[in-house]
Order: C-alpha cells, then structure tokens, then sequence
C-alpha cells in the first residue's frame, strides 16, 4: 500500500490505482503529482474506507494541460489530426493511421517526439511518446469532433478482422462513444471479451449497448452477470425479468437460469429461492453439455452450503466428461477448489488448477480469479507456502483501473499467504485494499473469508478493536450460503478470545470451530483448529490430530501431530525441534509458539535452555511483526502465577465482574475469587486494580 502526502490528499492509496496513474505519469514526478490532484479535483480518486481508489480515467488538471500545451500547439493542423485519432483509439497500426491522416502528417508528428513507432510482432503500431499527451488531447475534443473523428475509425476498422478481444473491444467503444451502428452480435462478443479480462464497468457498459440494441437474452444475461459481480443484485435482477422461463428452450433457460440463481443465492442469500431455480434447470435442461453447466453450477452451491463431499463429488464428475464447456469447467474447479483444501485433498487441486491455467477460452473473468485463488488456498493448505506466494504474484498482474474486482480478490489471495507466514502488517494492508475495493451497494459475499482472515491478523498484533470491529462486520455474510466459512468465523473468534488473555475460552472455540469442519468433512480445517487449541495451551488434541494425517495431503498435518504431541507429553525438546521445522516450513508464529512452549516447559522444570528457546521465539515473534500470543507473553517476563491466574487477572482488567468470569469460564464465583487471592500473594498486591495492571502490562 502506497502513502501518499503533501499538497494531495493523505491516506493510502490502493495498489492497482498507484500503478495505473504511475503509468499514466510515466514516471515523471511532477505529472504524477498533477495527476493525482487532477483526479482528485474530478472525483475518480476517493477515499474508500481510508484507501483512496481511481475509479475511471485518470484526470489531467488546467496546470498540466498548459504545460504540455505548449508543446502540442507547435505541431501543424495535419499533425494535430494524426493526434486527435490517436487519442481516440491507441494503439493503432501505422497502415490504418496513414489511411486516415497522410504518411507525412504522421512522419511530423514523430520527429516532433510526440508519437513513437513500434514493431509489435507482425504488426508496427503507432502510440504517444508519454501517456500524458493523450490525456491532454482528449480533453481538446468535443463532442461533435469527436463523434466525427470515431465515425472515421469506424470506417476503416470496421473492414478490418476483428478477430482479438482487444479489436473487438476497441471497435465495439468507438462505435458506443461515437453513436455509431454496430450489430448487437459483436457488441455482446466484445461485452464476454470485457467480462473475460475482469473488466467489469466496461462488460457492463458494452452489454447494456447490444441490450439496448436488441441483443435479446445473451446480452441480458451479460448485463446481469456484470452487474451482479459489482454488487448491484437488483438491477442484475431487473435485467432478466423480463423473459419468462416457461417460454425458455433448453438453452434459453441455462443462460437465464444460471446468474438469476447465483444472485439470488450468493448476493440476496435467497437459498431457497435460488435452490428453486436450481431444480427447475435440472428438470428441464438435459441436453448433454448444457447439463454440465447446471451441473457446475449445482456444485457450486453445494460446497458454498458445507456439503463437502457432495460437491466435490458433482464437481469432479463434471470435469471427468469427456466434452466439457467452458463454462462448466471452471464452475466445477471454483467449487473442487474451494472443497478440496479445506477437505485436506489440496494436491489432489493441483491438476485441475494447471488446466484451467492452460484454457484460453473466453469466459467469466472473475469465476477464473477465484479459480486462481483457490489454487493459492489450496497449495497454502498443504504446506507449500513458497509455491503458493509465487502463484499469488503470478495472478497478480492487473493493468487497467475496471479490473478492480479481480485485483481485489488477487490481493485476498496474497493476504491468505501473508496470514499463515505470519506476516500480518502485510496481511492486513492487503486485505483492507481488498475489502475497500469491494465495497459496493450491496456487500459482496467475497468479503468474508478476507474478514475472517483479517480480523484474526488484528487478533495477533493484539489489536483487539480492530480485529472485533472486522468480525462484527463479517456478521452480515451468514446463512446457509456462506456455511463453508463457519469453522473460520470460530477460529477468529477464538483468536480474539485468546488476544483478550482468555486461552481456556480459545481452546473451547478452537475445539467447536473443529467439531464444525469434521461433521462436513473439513478435515484439513479440523487439524488446524486443533493445533491453533494446542498453541493455546490444550494437551488433549494430539491422538485426534495423528489420527488424522493419513487423511489429509502435504506435510503440514505431521507438523501439527508433532506439536501437539510435544505439548501433551512437555517435552521442550521435541517442541524445539518442531519449531525448527515449522520456520523451516515458513509458518514462523507456529514456530515462534512452540519454541515458546519449549521455554515455558523448561522454566517450570528449573533446568537449563530455556532462555535460548524464549529468546528464539521472540526473535520469530519480530519477523511476524511482533506478533504476540499466550504463549509469546507467558514466555517473554514470566511471572510466579498459574496459567488459570493469569487468565482470569487478564478478565478483570478488561472489566469483568467474579460473577462475570466465573460465567465466562463455567466456574463458581468461589473458584474465581479463590484464584485472584492466590495471585495478589504471590505478587504482593493489595486489591484487583493493582494485581490486574501487574499481570496486564507484563503480558502486554
């Protein structure tokens, strides 16, 4: 996340929109400062969420247009007209230029250094010599000049192949902006091109184009979708209503079925609505490769319902046929993708992530994201955190401002990575970006697992308001649509309960967020919870964490029965050693706990190493950002009370009452009190308020 200062405005400003306005500077400092106050000035620059967000063009303030006016005013009249085109449709080809200016007109323009000449493969294209240039000689045309300048384009484009998403994109606009004819059929193919790059507003424009052209229900259901991505439901909604299913083909009612179900189930959370729509398909399409679409789709639904193993099942049988659609395929690998982690069958993923990389086939842009962080998931659940943090760069690359939604879910699945490193400062900024950038009218349920996530990286820099705040807000994504996410939202839970100095409240969490996973069949989550109930101090999860690795892939799974076995046998030497091979492995606040634990175990032995292993965790403690756990504070300035003390001082500091505590812990009030005499002995304090700012600031 970039800051910003100065004269413009202050905040951090979101990492897509630095690098397209940097590129629109190119490079230079002072036109970036223009820019930036420029877009500011128009309002496509704001501040979502304390992350300032372009949103449309970059805007070139009256300061930078003189500057640079100076320069473009030398060029002749001819020459001004080779930049007018250019302006209107960059890059173009030197033979389409020249056709429409004059070989010398365009000779001038780049000896004056304002355009330059380059060989693009078999094609030699003509662009401005710095972003800026266009900028500026947009702002220079009207709107008559400019309809009369696309009419021109037009022209000769239009008898050019249009066999690239990019040319039909470029002409579907030109004829859109210029209120020139185009036949629907195009426009709905350059609405899928827009949709297919993730460009969202753009397919949204283009498809309302050929819908108001006549395009019919393809251009209606494009609309729909791209609406629907952006959290607009209801207009998604309104865009199908007016076809009546009853008077639908086979055909007709997949194209209609399939988004008026997904915005009903994912963005109303209508489940029974959209489950109706569900079985009407299944009755009524069953036409072979049409029915892997439904089919797809119905896998969807099930993983996002917590039914494992179901979903896996249907979405495997799709990707089994032997011609599968497009469409199909990457509705069944969204949904193995999302099952399969979690389900501890991560490199079972593998294979169905590297045919989806490889399919070049136009689709849903923004169903191959999730794809793609699904692979992220996948790979991070097994243990291969290194693998998993190239694929996140990899699928990070997003040029243009529209693509926001799929760079949002690109920098979710970075902050996944970041999470289970330990590196939450980084974990944080990218999910705040992420969560900025979708933020819409109605909230897109792809926000939750980054909130869950979120809030327990607050948790872990002891940032209790924040991370309570990222959970309460995480409240209004629930319901049976979003039950995959249940045993997270626990975890989280847990992780604040245990900030909060109540590890005993942490470990029942951790234990009910396990109980969830296993009763779906979550098992790789299963064995996570419970290692996150064991770094809290549980000695009771080792057997059910062995008995577990044979189920699940990669080697992270043998780490966490390693683990738990050291903590429920005290063996400070086997937590050493598994400490080495979690930091080994990358997951360095596993490995600062355990050396923790290894610390502590020795400590109440009286014998020898426990200061290497305290001094070991803290180290790792500092590459996680300071992270801090129960374990990290009992081992950082161990003090002379039981861990049952310390958790029920940490209680009263936060202002709970006996009574209070002793029902948070499902203890008598006697017991309670019992232990916060015993504590005010040994430290030699007089009353609560001073034994709890003792214990407090010590585990702070």
């Amino acid at each position: 996340m970039h800051q910003t200062g100065g004269a413009g405005p202050r905040g951090y400003l979101e990492g897509l929109s630095a690098d397209v306005i940097w590129d629109s500077s190119g490079g230079n400092p002072l036109f970036l400062r223009n820019l930036v106050e420029g877009a500011v000035a128009a309002g496509t620059l704001s501040e979502v969420n304390g992350v300032w967000q372009l949103r449309g063009p970059t805007a070139v303030p009256s300061g930078l247009v003189d500057l640079v006016d100076s320069r473009i005013e030398r060029a002749g009249g001819d020459v001004m007209d080779v930049l007018r085109l250019l302006a209107l449709c960059e890059p173009l080809d030197l033979d389409t230029l020249v056709a429409l200016s004059d070989a010398e007109a365009v000779d001038a323009a780049e000896y004056s250094d304002l355009v330059r000449i380059a060989r693009d493969g078999t094609t030699i294209n003509v662009r401005f010599s710095h972003p800026v240039y266009g900028d500026v000689i947009r702002r220079r045309i009207g709107i008559a000049a400019g309809r009369t300048l696309r009419a021109r384009l037009v022209s000769v484009l239009r008898d050019l192949p249009v066999d690239t998403a990019a040319a039909r994109i470029r002409l579907a606009q030109l004829c859109v902006d210029g209120d020139q004819d185009l036949e629907p059929k195009l426009l709905i193919s350059a609405a899928k091109d827009a949709v297919a790059l993730a460009n969202l507003p753009l397919g949204e424009r283009l498809a309302k184009a050929a819908n108001d052209r006549g395009g019919g229900l393809a251009a209606a259901e494009l609309l729909s979708r791209a609406l629907l991505w952006q959290g607009r439901p209801v207009e998604a909604d309104e865009a199908l209503a007016t076809f009546d299913p009853d008077e639908l083909d086979e055909l007709e009612l997949a194209v209609w079925g399939i988004p008026r179900m997904s915005l009903l189930f994912w963005s109303l959370g209508e489940a029974e609505r959209a489950t109706a729509i569900l079985e009407l398909l299944c009755e009524r399409v069953q036409h072979p490769v049409l029915r892997l679409i439904v089919d797809g789709a119905a896998a969807m639904m099930a993983v996002h319902e917590n039914r494992i193993d179901e979903g896996i099942a249907a979405a495997q049988k799709v990707l089994d046929a032997a011609e599968v659609p497009p469409q199909a395929s990457d509705f069944a690998a969204f949904a193995a993708g999302l099952a399969m982690p979690v389900a501890g069958q991560g490199n079972a993923f593998e294979p169905i992530a590297a045919r989806c990389r490889a399919e070049r086939k136009p689709t849903d842009g923004m169903i191959k994201v999730m794809v793609r962080y699904c692979d992220v998931l996948a790979l991070t659940m097994v243990g291969d955190l290194d693998c998993a943090e190239q694929r996140a760069v990899e699928y990070n690359a997003f040029s243009s401002s529209g693509q926001f939604l799929g760079w949002a879910i690109a920098r979710i699945t970075s902050g996944v990575v970041a999470t289970y490193r330990g590196s939450f400062l980084e974990a944080i900024s990218a999910f705040e970006q992420a969560l900025a950038a979708l933020n819409a009218e109605n909230s897109l349920p792809w926000r939750l697992p980054a909130r869950l996530l979120l809030a327990r990286a607050y948790a872990a820099l002891g940032d209790l308001d924040g991370a309570q705040r990222v959970l309460d807000d995480a409240d209004e994504h629930s319901g049976p649509q979003t039950a995959i996410h249940e045993p997270q939202r626990v975890i989280a839970r847990a992780w604040i309960a245990a900030a909060g100095g109540s590890p005993t409240s942490a470990i029942t969490l951790c234990t009910q967020a396990a109980d969830i996973s296993h009763s779906a069949g979550q098992y790789a989550l299963e064995a996570e919870a419970l290692h996150h109930a064991a770094r809290f101090g549980d000695r009771t999860v080792a057997d059910r964490i062995s008995a577990l690795v044979p189920l699940l892939d990669g080697s992270v799974a043998e780490l966490y029965a390693r683990h738990a076995a050291a903590v429920a046998e005290a063996d400070a030497r086997a937590l050493d050693a598994v400490s080495e091979d979690f930091e080994t492995a990358g997951f360095l606040l596993s490995a600062a706990d355990s050396a923790a634990q290894a610390a502590a175990v020795r400590e109440r032995a009286g014998g020898r190493g426990g200061a290497e292993s305290s001094a070991r965790a803290l180290r790792l403690s500092v590459l996680c950002d300071k992270a801090t756990t129960p374990a990290l504070r009992a081992s950082a300035k161990p003090l002379p009370v039981t861990g049952r003390e310390r958790e029920i001082i940490a209680l009263v500091a936060q202002g709970l009452s006996n009574r209070e505590i002793a029902e948070r812990l499902t203890v008598s009030v006697r017991t309670v009190e019992g232990h916060i005499y015993r504590a005010s002995i040994k430290l030699d304090v007089a009353d609560r308020d001073a034994l709890a700012r003792i214990v407090w600031d010590n585990e702070k």
